[in-house]
C-alpha cells in the first residue's frame, strides 16, 4: 500500500506544486496524519503553505545533509497538516551532495524514523530530473505525474516514465506510477481533449479518473498561504483535489 507519494514532473508549470499542497490538505481533510515534503528550492510548496521561507533558520537542507532530524525541522501549518519547509538554500545540497555516502538515499533515509507518525507523505519534487528529484523517487512508494494536455506532454512523460522504471530497477524496487493527473484541463479546448485521449491510450489505468479544471481560485490561493481547502472549500479546484485524495485511497483499498 503506498504511503509515500512523490509528484513529480520535470517539466515546470503543470500544476506540481498546487498538486502536493492541495493533495496534502486534501488528505488531512479526511482525518488522515500527513506530511508535505518540500523538496524544491524554489520552496513554492512553503509559501503556498503559510510558511515566510526566508525566515527560516533551519530547512530540509539540514535535513538532507544531516545536520538536523526531520523531526526537528518540520512545522504544523494551517492546511492541517505537518511540513517540511525549503528555501533557497536548498540549492547548494545539490552539489554538496555529490561527496556524501547513499546521496540518492538520503530522503528515505531521514523519513525512515517518521514511517510511524504519519498516514501518508507528500514530496514536492523539483522540475528537473536532480539528485534532489531522484532522492524523492528512491523514497517514494508511488509517483503521481500531474501534466497538462498540450503537445509536447507526452514526450515528456516518456522520459519520466523512463526514469521511474531505472530507478526501480537499480533503488528502490517497489517505486510505481501512482497516477497521471490531467491538471489546469479546459474541456473546450480541442487539444487538450486529444491528449487526453491519447494518454487513456496509452497509460491506461495509470491514468487518474479525476480531472483538476483551470480554476481562479487555486491560482489565488498560494498568495495567501492557504490550500484551496481553506481559501474557498466549494471552488471547483478545491473539490477536485478532494475527488483525487478519495480516488487515491480507492486505489490503494483495491492493491
Amino acid at each position: 500500500m503506498d504511503k509515500i507519494f512523490a509528484v513529480a514532473n520535470q517539466k515546470g508549470g503543470v500544476g506540481k506544486t498546487t498538486t502536493s499542497v492541495n493533495l496534502a490538505a486534501s488528505l488531512a481533510a479526511t482525518r488522515r496524519r500527513v506530511l508535505l515534503v518540500d523538496l524544491d528550492p524554489q520552496g513554492n510548496a512553503s509559501t503556498g503553505s503559510g510558511i515566510a521561507k526566508n525566515d527560516l533558520e533551519r530547512s530540509i537542507y539540514d535535513v538532507m545533509l544531516g545536520r538536523a532530524p526531520a523531526a526537528d525541522i518540520i512545522v504544523t501549518v494551517a492546511g492541517g497538516y505537518d511540513l517540511l519547509p525549503a528555501n533557497g538554500d536548498l540549492t547548494a545540497a545539490e552539489v554538496e551532495l555529490l561527496d556524501v555516502a547513499h546521496k540518492e538515499q538520503r530522503l528515505r533515509m531521514a523519513l525512515a524514523p517518521l514511517a510511524a507518525r504519519y498516514d501518508a507523505i507528500v514530496i514536492d519534487c523539483a522540475p528537473s530530473l536532480s539528485m534532489l528529484t531522484l532522492n524523492g523517487l528512491v523514497a517514494a512508494d508511488g509517483v503521481i505525474i500531474p501534466m497538462q494536455c498540450e503537445y509536447f506532454a507526452l514526450e515528456g512523460l516518456a522520459a519520466l516514465t523512463q526514469t521511474i522504471e531505472r530507478v526501480a530497477e537499480t533503488a528502490n524496487p517497489g517505486l510505481h506510477i501512482a497516477g497521471i493527473l490531467r491538471t489546469m484541463f479546459d474541456p473546450r479546448n480541442t487539444l487538450a481533449n486529444d491528449v487526453s485521449k491519447e494518454l487513456i491510450t496509452h497509460f491506461g489505468d495509470h491514468v487518474l479518473n479525476t480531472i483538476v479544471p483551470r480554476n481562479v481560485r487555486l491560482a489565488e490561493a498560494p498568495a495567501h498561504g492557504l490550500p484551496a481547502l481553506q481559501y474557498d472549500k466549494h471552488s471547483r479546484g478545491a473539490m477536485a483535489y478532494l475527488a483525487l485524495a478519495s480516488e487515491l485511497l480507492r486505489r490503494q483499498k483495491r492493491s
